[in-house]
């Protein structure tokens, strides 16, 4: 079964897709509200994995929530907390399911998160997950045992175009396209003449590219994220033009911004799409989207 996020980043339009992220609980009312803000909007709901390595409701469990109430669910599934075995039957519960989206990640490591006493799996990476998604399809495990009723899935991976050095990403974005890698997910751009670098490297291999852009909401958040994570790096003149919002208008300024870049890339033709992450206010989306010209306010 061909998903309808294949079908949108085979037709050539201008893909978006965003992040809605689980609840540290099982209190889903505000993911709920954010599914049905989202599901008409975009072309696909990324559902978050533990992200930063903090426990929270399952992202197999929030993609079946978007699932079921009408949205186009892409499933993130890290390598951080599950061996060979439980990843592939996470995914044959997906596909047999209607989740056939999925989004391969490594992982943070266990010590950024909320339960440092953890052990982190990483029995696979995501390439190996990649190839693993692949084999499924062919109807066989990573045992070599024969499967009845095989999978099939759109799958993904990431890469960090802003990384210094950049090699190592090149090295494993080819790797990961080799695995079997339909779509790249970018890690948060804000120096866009450095992205179509990138991209002028990317557009040999036949993978479609979604720019990742996270909305500022601060200057402080800005300058904690040049220091503490990795791959990001916004520039200064972003940073100082945070810092010159009126008070109270920093959010506002973050929205314009986002929606200028995203214009940027849809105008120039940079790539195939965006991913849009509001990181905790998802209900902006329809305003950046509004603010990029793409209708979704």
């Amino acid at each position: 079964m061909v998903s309808a996020f294949k079908e949108a980043l085979a037709s050539g339009k201008f893909v978006v897709t965003s992040e809605v992220a689980p609840p540290k609980g099982t209190n889903l009312e505000k993911m709920a509200h954010h599914i049905e803000l989202l599901k008409d909007k975009v072309d696909g709901m990324n559902v978050t994995d533990h992200q930063s390595s903090v426990m929270r409701f399952p992202s197999l469990g929030g993609a079946l929530m978007v699932k079921e109430m009408g949205g186009e669910p892409i499933l993130q599934m890290t390598c951080r907390d599950r061996n060979r075995m439980a990843l592939q039957a996470d995914l044959l519960f997906a596909h047999q399911r209607g989740v056939h989206n999925v989004l391969c990640l490594t992982g943070d490591s266990i010590l950024l998160g909320d339960h440092k006493e953890g052990k982190g799996v990483f029995d696979l990476d995501s390439s190996q997950l990649l190839a693993a998604v692949r084999r499924l399809e062919k109807g066989k495990d990573l045992g070599g045992s024969e499967l009845d009723g095989a999978v099939s899935f759109c799958a993904g991976a990431i890469v960090t175009p802003e990384a210094d050095p950049l090699e190592p990403q090149l090295i494993r974005f080819e790797k990961k396209i080799e695995a079997g890698a339909e779509f790249i997910q970018t890690q948060a751009v804000y120096n866009l003449d450095n992205f179509k670098t990138f991209m002028d490297y990317a557009r040999q291999f036949p993978v479609k590219v979604l720019a990742g852009i996270i909305l500022l909401t601060s200057a402080p958040m800005a300058r904690f994220m040049n220091k503490n994570v990795a791959g990001v790096m916004v520039p200064r003149d972003l940073i100082d033009e945070m810092a010159s919002a009126p008070k109270g208008g920093a959010i506002a300024k973050g929205i314009e911004i986002a929606g200028r870049m995203i214009k940027r890339v849809k105008d120039e033709k940079m790539c195939d799409g965006v991913h849009i992450m509001a990181i905790g206010k998802e209900e902006l989306v329809p305003d950046i989207m509004a603010a990029a010209g793409l209708g979704g306010g």
